[in-house]
Order: C-alpha cells, then sequence, then structure tokens
C-alpha cells in the first residue's frame, strides 16, 4: 500500500470530480515543493499532476460549454 490514503489517487481516467482534482494537485505541489521530495516517486508524482491538470481543464470546458448554451437558450427566448 502506498502512503497515498486518499481515494483521489485512482487510476487516470478515473471519474474524479473537479475539487478532489484540485486538492490533490494541491498535495502534490506541496510534496513537490517541500526538501525531502522521495527522487524515486518524483517522476511519478509530476505524471500524475499532468493527468490531474487535464481533468480540470476538462471540467473547465464542459462547464463553460453547458453555461453557454443556458445563456444561448436564455438569450433565444427573448
Amino acid at each position: 500500500m502506498t502512503d497515498d490514503a486518499t481515494p483521489a489517487t485512482a487510476a487516470p481516467g478515473a471519474d474524479i470530480g473537479y475539487a478532489d482534482a484540485l486538492g490533490e494537485l494541491d498535495t502534490i505541489l506541496r510534496e513537490l515543493e517541500g526538501s525531502d521530495v522521495d527522487v524515486d516517486r518524483l517522476a511519478d508524482r509530476v505524471a500524475r499532476a499532468a493527468d490531474l491538470i487535464a481533468v480540470c481543464r476538462d471540467r473547465i470546458d464542459a462547464a463553460r460549454l453547458r453555461i453557454d448554451t443556458v445563456i444561448a437558450d436564455l438569450d433565444a427566448d427573448d
């Protein structure tokens, strides 16, 4: 078992919410900023961070599309 006890450590592509992804990114950032970074895990943590950033971008893009659709529907009703 790894020392990552949060459910947000699921495999890339797993269904993870924006807030959970952001929280895990924050944890990874704190790990990487620390003076005791485990070099053996460094590449894995950076890769996980990249996956989480992609998840966050996808969530933001999806939200933007939904908002644009709602606004367009409101404009069409006028």
